[in-house]
């Protein structure tokens, strides 16, 4: 009897999460895509899919489902992650010898033109630093600051950041960090940097193991990205500042800033952990937009 496609797809997420260890918010994505994908080709073949369904899928199928989600709004980064879960699906099934298809290969990925990073000024940056530490809590504006330090001082992700354990503390003058793809970078800290996150420590008032999260909530649960989000989202309520300015627009200010100051590409490339330095340029291109503006605004003749 064959099995049902729901069936494989709990398997192959299981998989996922326990061999490939992708990130919660990965699976969640590859979970939903997953989904609308076997939800649509119930619809489209009028029964229940199960293995042969799967197996009798055509590049044409899977274009009439992307132009479902098209048509309920999908953007082409969406449709880029979809056929990623679709393939990864396909592959896995190939790999267990349940089933060979190719077509999710015969259909092409959209390209997407990528943004540039959206920085805060200088003056916005340690504005936004200055604030956090105005929070009433006396050990959590130290936690806010040596955070929000660790992004614009270091260039850290958020991830990284808040994988950081309490055995990391007190900080040396660079910091091993594993990021995208486990890939390990020395991170150099400022004093200021370091600073920060020692005060922090000295005033954190839970004594976790050094295996625990180094940032933690005020109840001592560790410190989740959304958090993080809504900090910002206070702060910059607070400030006056767009809507661009995030937890990971303190990372595009990281290297924005050095390169407007005079670091060279490769350099910044290694501190932020770029495996190009095609995804480095991007903030190269962000000076040279702000130039442009600059130019158009102050020639006579703009």
């Amino acid at each position: 009897m064959a099995r049902s496609a729901e069936d494989l797809r709990k398997t192959w997420l299981s998989a996922l999460a326990h061999e490939r260890r992708l990130s919660p918010h990965t699976l969640r994505a590859y979970g939903d895509d997953s989904r609308r994908f076997l939800d649509f080709l119930q619809g489209h073949f009028g029964a229940v899919p199960d293995e042969r369904a799967l197996g009798r899928v055509l590049p044409a199928d899977l274009r009439a489902f992307i132009t479902d989600r098209r048509n309920q709004g999908l953007s082409s980064r969406g449709v880029q992650r979809l056929l990623a879960a679709i393939r990864s699906f396909y592959r896995w099934l190939a790999r267990e010898e349940i089933l060979e298809n190719p077509a999710p290969r015969g259909v092409r990925t959209p390209r997407v033109s990528r943004g540039l990073p959206r920085p805060l000024s200088e003056t916005d940056a340690v504005r936004t630093l200055e604030e956090a530490a105005e929070n009433g809590i006396e050990w959590v504006a130290a936690r806010d600051v040596a955070l929000l330090t660790l992004l614009y001082g270091a260039g850290l992700r958020i991830s990284e950041a808040l994988s950081l354990k309490r055995g990391d503390a007190p900080l040396a003058e660079t910091l091993t960090i594993v990021g995208k793809g486990k890939k390990e970078r020395s991170v150099p800290l400022l004093p200021a940097v370091r600073d920060a996150v020692n005060d922090y420590t000295m005033k954190l008032p839970f004594a976790p193991g050094p295996r625990a999260p180094l940032f933690v909530s005020r109840r001592g649960k560790p410190m989740s990205a959304r958090e993080a989000q809504a900090l910002m989202q206070r702060l910059r309520s607070r400030l006056g500042l767009s809507d661009r300015a995030t937890p990971h627009a303190l990372r595009h200010s990281f290297a924005t800033h050095l390169l407007a100051n005079g670091s060279d590409l490769r350099s910044v490339q290694e501190l932020l952990g770029h495996a190009s330095l095609s995804t480095t340029q991007t903030y190269t291109e962000v000076e040279t937009s702000k130039l442009m503006e600059i130019y158009r605004r102050a020639h006579p003749r703009a």
